[in-house]
Order: C-alpha cells, then sequence, then structure tokens
C-alpha cells in the first residue's frame, strides 16, 4: 500500500482487508478499486465492468476513495474514511451490464 501510495497509484482488488486498514490508519490514500461478486468471471468480464464504469469514477479515484463496484452498482467512500459518516452510503445504480 505504501508503494501505491508513494507512485499515487490505484489498487485494484477483491480483497475488503484494503479498506479495513484505510479506515483503522484513517489514510486518504491510496484509492482502491474494490470487485465484488465477481467469481467466476474471466479476466476479459472484469477489465470490461472497470472499463465500463471507469468514466463515472476516475474522480472519485484521483481524490481519493474506495470505489465498490458490483454487477448492479457502485458505491463511493471518500477517504479519509468517516466511521460515522460512511456506516450505509447509497450506491450509484448501474444499467444492465
Amino acid at each position: 500500500m505504501a508503494e501505491a501510495k508513494g507512485d499515487g497509484r490505484v489498487l485494484i482488488s477483491s480483497d475488503t482487508d484494503f479498506g479495513e486498514l484505510l479506515s483503522r490508519t484513517n489514510a486518504d490514500a491510496p484509492s482502491v478499486l474494490l470487485l465484488r461478486r465477481q467469481s467466476g468471471r474471466r479476466a476479459t468480464e472484469i477489465a470490461d465492468l472497470i472499463l465500463a464504469n471507469l468514466e463515472a469514477v476516475v474522480d472519485d479515484l484521483v481524490t481519493g476513495a474506495i470505489v465498490v463496484i458490483s454487477d448492479t452498482r457502485i458505491r463511493v467512500r471518500p477517504l479519509p474514511l468517516d466511521p460515522l459518516r460512511d456506516s450505509g452510503p447509497a450506491g450509484r445504480r448501474l444499467g444492465d451490464l
């Protein structure tokens, strides 16, 4: 995570531990693109999902956020995380992908 932060990179993962680490440390970087419910999908399908939604979240990722993409919605939590504010954010609905 330190290397990603130092290089200004975005982590892409399906591991929710990255969000937990960012929350515990009150960190403002690196941004994380968290992919949910992608089990069984081919890499090309996951890449297509990311590319289809990247424009909608690029500004959030640049300024610092955890972005969760599933088959039907996108959730964005700005960094650093505020446990009280971020306890139940509303998600943006996606069209059929």
